[in-house]
């Protein structure tokens, strides 16, 4: 396996910024395409729970693919679902031939834009879930990895030595790194497509316009009825993978995942996670209280880049998914609502 020196991050969210503090502390050549390259230090650094700094300098931070993707052996997008198919496009003309290609996470639709605007040329690498929780502390300069990942599942495609790139890059991330069967494994995660989205519905299906006076912590105020929605659209998920026939335990139920065994310890787990306890529901405060915020990244990615491919793949395999249908449409609902 060629080493990996020169790796260019698109995208400057909170995952773009720890990844380029932890990446930079390794002595890798870092650069980073963002659409807002004046607000970026080339100083960055990145603290965790322990108080332990990962520190370095950015190498070039440009807007323009062609300053920053052109000599990188390895390109890895930290972008949202929607921008996800627009940043392979852009940088496609300047990949070097054996760059390698990955994204922070699978299950926005990395493997399917990817393979559509690549055409099978480069080595394609994607994440299950995403390595780390992370929050930005000021923006372009100071992040906090909030958690780690015990061990992480990547999916890894067109390549001469899967097992070197994916050694490569545990070193890289920290992190014990686990080699998928196949793309479909990375893709189709129950993760944010099933767990946000379930829980947004049982929140919010019978909201008409009220004020919200206290708006519900997302994790931390986590209930019942949403573990039992969840649940019973993780059921329908599986039914998918069995006819797709991905090896089982490749994607573990939420049950296993959070080792619960029903829909009341399922709640008291996911309330219990420290990493997530802070966490707010999608709100916006007005002059008279707080309301639904349908605009941000739970909506707009969630459900059409991310449970939108569950429902596709399910509907072309002739599987029935009532609750994950119902889930879906009032998400989308919602969202197409805002482009009106």
């Amino acid at each position: 396996m060629k080493q990996i020196n020169t790796i260019c991050i698109c995208g400057g969210g909170s995952l773009g910024l720890v990844c380029s503090g932890v990446f930079c502390s390794k002595n890798s050549n870092v650069s980073l395409l963002t659409g807002h390259p004046d607000n970026w230090k080339t100083n960055i650094q990145v603290i965790d729970p322990k108080g332990i700094v990962f520190s370095g300098n950015l190498k070039r931070i440009s807007k323009h693919p062609k300053e920053v993707v052109t000599d990188a052996d390895l390109v890895f997008l930290t972008v949202p679902g929607f921008l996800i198919e627009k940043t392979l496009k852009n940088i496609k003309p300047y990949l070097k031939p054996d760059a390698i290609v990955g994204s922070v996470v699978s299950s926005t639709g990395f493997f399917f834009a990817a393979h559509e605007t690549l055409g099978g040329k480069h080595c394609l690498f994607g994440f299950q879930r995403v390595p780390y929780i992370a929050r930005q502390k000021k923006y372009g300069e100071i992040g906090e990895l909030l958690g780690y990942k015990t061990e992480l599942n990547i999916a890894i495609e067109n390549c001469q030595d899967t097992d070197g790139l994916r050694k490569e890059l545990e070193t890289l991330f920290g992190t014990p790194i686990n080699l998928l069967s196949n793309f479909y494994e990375a893709s189709l995660t129950n993760s944010n497509p099933i767990l946000h989205t379930g829980r947004l519905y049982t929140m919010w299906k019978d909201y008409t316009g009220e004020i919200i006076d206290n708006p519900p912590l997302f994790y931390a105020d986590w209930n019942d009825e949403a573990s039992d929605c969840i649940i019973r659209m993780d059921t329908e998920f599986q039914l998918l993978l069995k006819e797709l026939g991905i090896r089982e335990g490749a994607i573990p139920t939420l049950l296993d995942y959070y080792e619960s065994s029903d829909a009341a310890s399922l709640t008291n787990k996911i309330r219990d996670i420290q990493a997530f306890k802070s966490i707010a529901s999608p709100v916006t405060k007005t002059e008279a209280g707080w309301i639904p915020d349908f605009t941000s990244r739970y909506f707009t990615e969630d459900f059409p880049f991310g449970l939108r491919f569950i429902k596709e793949l399910a509907e072309k395999n002739h599987i029935h998914t009532p609750v994950i249908d119902k889930v879906y449409n009032w998400g989308m609902s919602k969202t197409c609502a805002l482009e009106k």
